[in-house]
């Protein structure tokens, strides 16, 4: 029988709680005060579609779409491509998903009832006709919805799941003629090449934070919501160089998550967006992104 989780794992109540435990984890780094929140942008608001492969992902990766969506006003909206492999899990993960959604203000999704199955890169030569049918269901949510901006991982994230669905919504972006940005994310594997970085506020990571504790399922045998801080931390030593350019003055704050931005044009890639750094001082504009 397995035990229950230490109390070293155990949330603490409440998103105040989160948010002091995250200004410890800061004080640490000696990073600098966050400078008092910007005033929101003023650009039309876009949608965005955040394709994740398991519930979680969306926590994860999700400092873009928070502060796209608490800053420019867009929608964003979370879909569930699969709700894991554990069929005893599914509905038990997406109410899961939802309390996460809730706290971060995302709509959330799920193309089937039990999600997608199988969506791993050799499906399309295994299961063609399997394949086939998940590129029409999630062109069918392009077609719908027209995002602004999608986000998925990289075609190297280290996990099958992760990996098909960067190939799922690749070929559904070309078969519904798609025109957006396309934000690759990392987590399983970096990225060699990330053009964009976004700091998140301490409130703001511990948001993140706060939601990801609510995969409870997920953090009892893995309480990899308490390494998220640890994770943002080490894409600022990362990023700071990758992207300003080696030898280069690395941003002093203390979070951020990196990311690969690339125009599509009517389904095809174009090109990458240039490099940004995203400080939390400066309000995220959605005509870096539309224009």
């Amino acid at each position: 029988m397995p035990s229950s989780p230490s109390p070293l794992f155990a949330p603490p109540a409440g998103f105040d709680s989160w948010q002091a435990w995250v200004e410890r984890f800061a004080a640490l780094l000696q990073a600098p005060a966050d400078a008092p929140a910007p005033p929101a942008s003023t650009a039309k608001p876009g949608h965005c579609l955040i394709f994740s492969p398991h519930p979680d992902d969306e926590c994860i990766i999700g400092a873009l779409p928070l502060r796209l969506r608490q800053e420019a006003g867009w929608r964003v909206t979370n879909v569930a491509v699969t709700l894991g492999s554990k069929l005893e899990r599914r509905e038990p993960r997406w109410r899961e998903l939802e309390a996460a959604c809730e706290l971060l203000g995302f709509d959330n999704i799920r193309p089937a009832e039990q999600g997608l199955a199988q969506v791993r890169p050799e499906t399309e030569a295994e299961s063609p006709q399997l394949w086939r049918a998940h590129v029409r269901c999630i062109a069918e949510l392009l077609e719908e919805f027209k995002p602004q901006l999608v986000l998925c991982p990289h075609a190297g994230d280290g996990n099958p799941t992760h990996q098909g669905v960067h190939k799922l919504l690749g070929q559904a972006l070309a078969t519904a003629g798609s025109s957006c940005v396309m934000a690759e994310t990392e987590f399983w594997a970096t990225m060699a090449e990330p053009n964009w970085m976004v700091q998140t506020s301490v409130a703001d990571t511990a948001r993140l934070v706060e939601a990801l504790a609510c995969h409870h399922g997920e953090i009892a045998r893995n309480p990899y919501h308490l390494r998220l801080p640890a994770w943002l931390a080490d894409s600022v030593r990362r990023g700071g160089e990758l992207i300003a350019g080696a030898g280069a003055e690395v941003p002093r704050h203390a979070f951020a998550t990196l990311y690969r931005l690339s125009r599509w044009q009517q389904g095809r890639r174009l090109q990458d967006l240039a490099p940004r750094l995203c400080p939390a001082a400066e309000a995220l504009d959605g005509r870096w992104l539309t224009s």
